[in-house]
């Protein structure tokens, strides 16, 4: 059942992470050298793909 008394309000948990941890996001990852190193494989096939499509057919 729903517990409907006027106790205290429960005391939040204190914070785990330091100000000095923040979240990283898409930009963390994409300044990975392995991550920058296999896009820039890709883009190099498919650059290479599109000149020969353009001017060797």
């Amino acid at each position: 059942m729903l517990d409907t008394s006027q106790g205290e309000p429960p005391v939040p948990a204190p914070a785990t992470a330091s100000v000095a941890e923040e979240p990283r996001g898409c930009l963390f990852a994409l300044s990975q050298p392995p991550l920058m190193i296999f896009l820039a494989v890709i883009g190099t096939l498919l650059l290479l793909a599109a000149v020969h499509d353009l001017f060797l057919l």
